[in-house]
């Protein structure tokens, strides 16, 4: 192994050492309700794993694997935490929309949003989607408004969440916004009992943090596979090098495995954490599904070479972290005034 060889081992152990320690001081917590201890503790989480990084979790130990599973799980607690508590303030207001960038995540969504609204009209053509699906919206479902508000306006969107109290939650954020009270829906219910509602929308969004291990994952993307129409868009949240400590990495084979059509795998270089997978409901049945071996799509050749794989930003990073730190500081004051 030359020296390049050696520091990017030693640089991946010195993260996985760091990742670790703060895993076991989050695990420690006795709520992950916000707070300026929960999100100082979280924020230098996203700050190590946010720059770009060789590391590959899924090629880790299985201690590690196992630090990263219980991991992403108090990261997706934390998430849920974070989201009721600001959607409760947001409830406060006569018009909660008119609120939204009090979320301190609230730009990242924009720029994800964006990302994926881009990606899908240049790899999907045509007329705008009119059904859309999210699935694992939450309490604060800010992809769904801001996707409805500034990218498909004459959209309707079913939300999707296993929790009666998050879409309570997240009814009452519409309730005074007529456009959107009419073009949001919220259904309770698991995604994996969804049938044929599935084939009413154009485009399904799944959100990272639903099926959280690679069994489940692949499950629900079989599922989709199932009963979503043939030529409707799929669009997967994933995480790519160490932002997999805080989201699931979902190999696009698993989509291709499923019955869709991979048209192309996108890393953001900035702060937005996760990576976007936009695929393809295949127009038929795949034929060698039960082969494990082989290619599940039509044409899969071109499938696989159509994935696009954007590079890290090297000089993205002091930037980013320089962010991450703000928003910390910004977290813990507003938890002290409040």
């Amino acid at each position: 192994m030359g020296m390049e060889g050696c520091n990017k081992v030693m640089e991946e152990e010195v993260l996985v050492k760091k990742i670790t320690e703060l895993a076991a001081a989050i695990g420690e917590l006795p709520s992950l309700v916000p707070s300026p201890e929960v999100n100082a503790l979280f924020s230098e989480l996203v700050v190590a794993c946010i720059p770009p990084s060789t590391v590959d979790v899924d090629l880790l130990g299985p201690e590690v694997q196992d630090m990263r599973a219980r991991l992403i799980r108090l990261c997706s607690d934390a998430e849920g935490h974070l989201e009721a508590h600001y959607s409760d303030l947001l409830a406060t207001h006569d018009n909660p929309l008119d609120h939204l960038s009090a979320f301190p995540y609230f730009n990242n969504y924009i720029k994800l949003s964006q990302l994926e609204h881009g990606l899908l009209a240049r790899h999907v053509p045509g007329p705008p989607p009119s059904r859309v699906a999210f699935l694992g919206s939450g309490p604060l479902p800010l992809s769904s408004l801001v996707l409805a508000a500034r990218h498909l306006p004459a959209a309707s969107f079913d939300n999707y969440d296993i929790s009666f109290d998050a879409n309570e939650r997240a009814r009452r954020l519409v309730r005074a916004d007529a456009d959107a009270g009419a073009r949001m829906a919220f259904v309770t219910a698991d995604v994996a009992d969804v049938t044929e509602d599935l084939a009413g929308y154009d485009v399904v969004f799944l959100a990272a943090l639903v099926g959280m291990a690679v069994e489940e994952k692949a499950a629900l993307v079989a599922h989709l596979g199932r009963h979503m129409a043939p030529g409707a868009a799929l669009v997967v949240r994933s995480a790519h090098g160490a932002r997999g400590f805080l989201y699931p990495v979902v190999d696009p084979e698993e989509i291709r495995r499923g019955g869709f059509e991979v048209l192309t795998v996108h890393h953001p270089q900035d702060e937005v954490i996760n990576s976007v997978i936009i695929a393809r409901k295949e127009a038929a049945p795949p034929a060698l599904a039960a082969d494990a071996d082989a290619p599940v799509n039509n044409g899969s050749l071109k499938a696989q070479c159509a994935v696009a794989v954007s590079r890290p930003c090297l000089g993205c990073t002091c930037e980013m972290e320089a962010r991450a730190h703000q928003k910390m500081k910004e977290m813990a004051m507003e938890e002290m005034e409040a």
